[in-house]
């Protein structure tokens, strides 16, 4: 066959990553790795909530004021229970927070491509991105959250 009878592929699946590009991918790499990472270094609280604590940050002040738990509460919790390979836990502790401790471990390796090699591959993950998928992680987010309110220890 001629060199030149050869179909190049299009020029989206030619494209290398710039320099921007893969500054961007070693930075979302760096801040998903350091996530895990702390995740791992962490010892998840038992009550589902917490964790934040062993980081000097101060008890949530939402549920100090109203006694119920703020929209992001048994985050730092699920991420260290998914870290520490307590898939069920994590989910019980706070879904949405397990969801996202997945997406975060994921997000790493398209970045670190993108980073590394110079694909697109962060770039390319854009697409979850879109109106829809916010929409839907907003009313995943808020079913996680009423999920907490109806699991919340009463005083």
């Amino acid at each position: 066959m001629h060199a030149s009878a050869v179909i190049a592929p299009p020029a989206s699946l030619r494209a290398r990553a710039t320099l921007g590009d893969r500054a961007i991918g070693a930075l979302v790499a760096c801040v998903c790795l350091s996530v895990v990472a702390i995740a791992c270094w962490l010892t998840p609280a038992d009550q589902g909530f917490g964790t934040h604590r062993q980081l000097g940050l101060a008890p949530c002040g939402w549920a100090v004021a109203f006694g119920k738990p703020c929209l992001t509460c048994g985050m730092t919790t699920s991420f260290s229970l998914m870290a520490h390979g307590r898939i069920v836990d994590s989910f019980l502790a706070q879904p949405a927070g397990a969801v996202l401790s997945v997406l975060t471990a994921a997000f790493f390796w398209p970045a670190a491509h993108q980073a590394v090699l110079g694909s697109l591959a962060l770039h390319r993950c854009g697409v979850l991105f879109s109106t829809r998928m916010l929409w839907i992680g907003g009313i995943g987010l808020a079913a996680a959250w009423a999920y907490k309110f109806v699991t919340w220890p009463s005083a």
